[in-house]
Formats: C-alpha cells, structure tokens, sequence
C-alpha cells in the first residue's frame, strides 16, 4: 500500500512539471484579454472577438449563447448597438488570473466592475460584478479561446 501512494505521489509530480509553463505563456494567455476589454471600449466587435477560436461557444450572464466566431461577432455588433448595455464603464479587470490544465489548454479567470449601465427603462443599474471563465487552447502556435462562459453576482436584497 505504501508503494502505490509513493508511485502515486510520483505520478502527480510528474504531471504537475509536464503542465507547468512559462511566464511568456501565461503572458500570451492573459493578453486575450486585451482585445475584448478594448473591442467593449471602443465597440469594435471584430476587435472584441479577435482572440476567439472559429468554433468558440460563448454564453453572457444572460443566457445568451452564441456558437462560432461569427455568431458571436454578429451578437456583438446587436449589442453595441444597445445605448443601454452600452451607457457606462467596465474599467480594467479587478483580477485575471491563469490556471493550466496541460500544456495546450488553459483556464483564464477574470473580474470586472461595470458600473453606470443603464436598464431598457434608462434607470441606473446597481454595479455589476461580473466573472469570466475562459477556456483557451493553444493552436498552431497561438492561445484561441475556444469557450467563454459570463456570470453575474446578483445583490441579495
């Protein structure tokens, strides 16, 4: 028994060195974010989707889903249209960070405070504390996102 926990042991050290990676990969990793947050800002949807995988699947805190690069593009460009969505200000990320799960696949966890957006009403929305979950692939060469997954924290009044 205590040789198959020390094989064991082993075995998840080995894995833990196998999926480690670079600084310049977490780099690459966290620069996705780039894009999106300057698509958002200037409401550039080819911008905003730039770092997307061709078949990424991507659902907002709303439920909207949007499957493939184009798709989402297209929503997005919806979107930006919406003076209401659009009304104030996401500022930067409250944190980002990089989990990898093998040395092509890597998760991207990330906050933000959008504050000032409006309801379809103009009423001032509660700020809101939204998470992203990014599910990235390295392809080719090149970290896509291949799935992107939103939620929203919800005040409990």
């Amino acid at each position: 028994m205590k040789r198959s926990l020390s094989i064991v042991a082993f075995l998840l050290v080995i894995a833990g060195v196998a999926h480690s990676q670079t600084a310049a990969d977490s780099a690459a990793v966290l620069q996705t974010l780039d894009s999106w947050n300057r698509g958002w800002a200037e409401k550039d949807a080819t911008l905003a989707v730039e770092a997307y995988a061709e078949d990424v699947d991507w659902t907002n805190a709303f439920g909207d889903r949007f499957q493939g690069r184009d798709s989402l593009e297209e929503g997005l460009k919806f979107i930006f249209g919406l003076g209401f969505v659009m009304a104030g200000d996401s500022g930067g990320n409250e944190f980002a960070d990089v989990t990898f799960l093998t040395s092509d696949v890597a998760l991207l966890r990330s906050k933000l405070v959008r504050t000032g957006q409006k309801t379809r009403n103009d009423e001032t929305m509660p700020d809101r504390h939204i998470h992203h979950l990014r599910v990235l692939h390295r392809r080719e060469g090149e970290w896509q996102i291949v799935s992107h997954l939103i939620s929203q924290a919800h005040d409990k009044r």
